[in-house]
């Protein structure tokens, strides 16, 4: 009877185990973020895409943008993301970000100025300076981003 009880309880584990996504989001830097989680969402080039456990595998590239972890017991985390790459195997995601950071460590009023900064260079910038232009511009998303996380997160931490 004890065997069975014990042959239950560890099914019972692998069933769960079967639902779990390692998630890990890595720059060059360190590892921002290293969970277990049940479903991500990400910005890509070719739009918003949420991975779900046995996704199939997958390369993308990622665009600046916010990045929505759903774990177990139905807490949601919420990062910011500036671009990199997805790579998703079985039960595995990794993504390899130029910069990432939790969007409960952004600080909105640095990200406020930064984008109001660019904002102005955007004006200020001639439109014959094209690489110029296109920094900026980059520089802008980025700032842009970086508020929708930090407003996606309070917005889920209100609930």
């Amino acid at each position: 009877m004890r065997f069975i009880l014990k042959f239950k309880i560890l099914i019972l584990d692998l069933k769960c185990m079967d639902k779990i996504i390692k998630f890990e989001i890595v720059t060059p830097e360190k590892t921002v973020l290293k969970e277990d989680v049940i479903e991500v969402t990400v910005p890509t080039q070719e739009g918003e895409l949420t991975i779900l456990p046995h996704h199939s595998p997958l390369v993308a590239m990622l665009k600046p943008g916010v990045l929505v972890l759903k774990k177990q017991g139905g807490a949601v985390d919420v990062a910011f993301v500036a671009g990199g790459f997805l790579e998703v195997l079985r039960n595995k995601v990794v993504v390899l970000a130029d910069t990432a950071e939790r969007a409960a460590e952004i600080d909105l009023a640095k990200v406020e100025e930064a984008r109001a900064r660019a904002e102005k260079a955007m004006k200020d910038v001639r439109h014959e300076d094209a690489e110029e232009f296109a920094r900026i511009s980059a520089q802008l998303e980025h700032e842009l981003a970086k508020t929708r996380a930090v407003h996606r997160w309070r917005n889920i931490k209100k609930y």
